[in-house]
C-alpha cells in the first residue's frame, strides 16, 4: 500500500532540476546517471567521481534516516533480470529518467522525448502484466512535509551553495583577468595584448579538480532532492505504473516530473550561460540525432527493466549508499548493480 506525497515530490523534483542545471553550465555535462556508471566501470575518472557522489549522498541519508532503503517487490530472480535489462536497454539507448526524461525532455530532445515515450508505455505494459495482484489501494495522499522532508530540503542548500560558489569564484577570476588584459592592452601597443582576440578563459584553461568538486556537489544534491520526493521507494514508482486505473495507482511521480520539467526547460533555454563551461573544457550536450534502431530496442529493453522491479539507475544507486550506511538488504542492491554493470557491459 503506497501513499502519495505530492508536496514532497513535487519539491523533490524542483531540487533535481537545480544540480542537472548546474552540472551543465559548470561541466557542460548531462546528468545521466546511466552514463556515469557506464563510464566509471570502463575507467573514466569524472563519472567514477559522479557515482560515487550519488552513493556518498544515499549513505549521508541513511545515516540521518538511521535505516535502509525501501524494497522493491521483486525476488532475487526478478532484480537481477530487472538490472540486466536496464544495463543492457540504458547503454543502447545512451540514456535512463535522468538523461532522457529530466534532461532530455527539459531540452526538447527529439530522441529523449521518443525514449521516454518508449520506455515509460512498455515500463507500464510490463508492470500491469506482472504486478496488480500485490498491491492494495492507495493510501489517501500526505501534504505534509515530515521532520525527514525537512532535513532533506535544508541539506540540499549546501551542495547547491558548493556549485554557487564555483561558479561565482571562476567567473570573477575571469572578469579579473579580462580587466588584466584590458589594462596591458591600454597601455601596450602590441596587438596581441588585444583582449578581444584572445580566447574566452573557459576556452582556455580547464580546471581538472573545480570539474571533480562540481560533480561531488551535483550528485550529492541530486541524491537528497530524489530521497525528498520518495522516488527512491521502486515500490512507488510500480505504483504509479499501474496508472490511475488501478486503485493502487500513486500519483507521485506526476509530481516529480511537473517539479524538474518545466522549471529545467526554462533554465536551459533562458539561462543557458556562457560560450563554454565555466570550469573548462567543451559542451557534451547530444545534438539532435536521429531515431535509430539501437534507442528504440534499448528503451524497450530498459522499459521491461524498469517494470520488472521499478528501478531505474539514480534510485538503485542512491539505495545502494544507503543500504551501505544501514548494512539492510545489501545484497539485494550489490546484485541489481552488479547485473546492470554486466548488461551494459554487453554493449561496446
Amino acid at each position: 500500500m503506497s501513499t502519495p506525497t505530492p508536496l514532497a515530490s513535487f519539491l523533490g523534483g524542483f531540487g533535481l532540476s537545480l544540480p542537472v542545471y548546474s552540472l551543465m553550465i559548470l561541466n557542460g555535462n548531462v546528468f545521466g546517471i546511466s552514463g556515469f556508471v557506464h563510464r566509471a566501470v570502463r575507467g573514466n575518472k569524472e563519472a567514477l567521481i559522479a557515482t560515487v557522489g550519488l552513493i556518498i549522498g544515499g549513505t549521508i541519508i541513511g545515516a540521518v534516516e538511521g535505516r535502509g532503503p525501501e524494497s522493491s517487490s521483486s525476488s532475487l530472480p526478478g532484480l537481477l533480470l530487472s538490472g540486466l535489462l536496464v544495463g543492457l536497454g540504458t547503454k543502447l539507448s545512451n540514456g535512463c529518467t535522468s538523461g532522457h526524461m529530466l534532461a532530455g525532455l527539459s531540452r526538447f530532445s527529439k530522441r529523449s522525448i521518443t525514449a521516454t515515450a518508449i520506455f515509460f508505455c512498455t515500463a507500464v505494459a510490463t508492470t500491469k502484466l506482472l504486478h496488480p495482484p500485490r498491491f492494495l489501494p492507495t493510501n489517501p495522499p500526505d501534504y505534509s512535509l515530515n521532520t525527514m522532508d525537512k532535513t532533506l530540503l535544508v541539506a540540499q542548500t549546501i551542495p547547491l551553495l558548493a556549485s554557487v560558489l564555483l561558479y561565482t569564484y571562476v567567473r570573477l577570476h575571469f572578469q579579473m583577468a579580462n580587466s588584466v588584459f584590458e589594462l596591458i592592452y591600454a597601455q601596450s601597443s602590441m596587438s596581441f595584448f588585444n583582449p578581444k582576440n584572445s580566447p574566452s578563459l573557459g576556452e582556455r584553461k580547464l580546471r581538472p579538480v573545480a570539474r571533480l568538486a562540481a560533480l561531488m556537489s551535483t550528485t550529492v544534491e541530486f541524491a537528497l532532492a530524489l530521497r525528498l520526493s520518495n522516488l527512491t521507494d521502486p515500490k512507488k514508482v510500480t505504483a504509479f505504473l499501474l496508472l490511475p486505473s488501478h486503485p493502487a495507482f500513486d500519483p507521485s511521480l506526476a509530481f516529480l516530473a511537473i517539479g524538474a520539467i518545466p522549471i529545467g526547460a526554462i533554465l536551459y533555454h533562458l539561462f543557458r550561460g556562457p560560450e563554454r563551461p565555466v570550469l573548462g573544457g567543451s559542451w557534451a550536450i547530444p545534438k539532435s540525432g536521429s531515431i535509430d534502431s539501437k534507442l528504440v530496442l534499448g528503451s524497450v529493453l530498459f522499459g521491461i527493466g524498469w517494470g520488472i522491479s521499478g528501478l531505474c539507475p539514480g534510485p538503485a544507486v542512491i539505495n545502494l549508499g544507503r543500504a551501505l550506511s544501514s548494512g539492510s538488504q545489501l545484497t539485494n542492491w550489490l546484485w541489481w548493480s552488479f547485473a546492470f554493470i554486466v548488461g551494459g557491459l554487453c554493449v561496446n
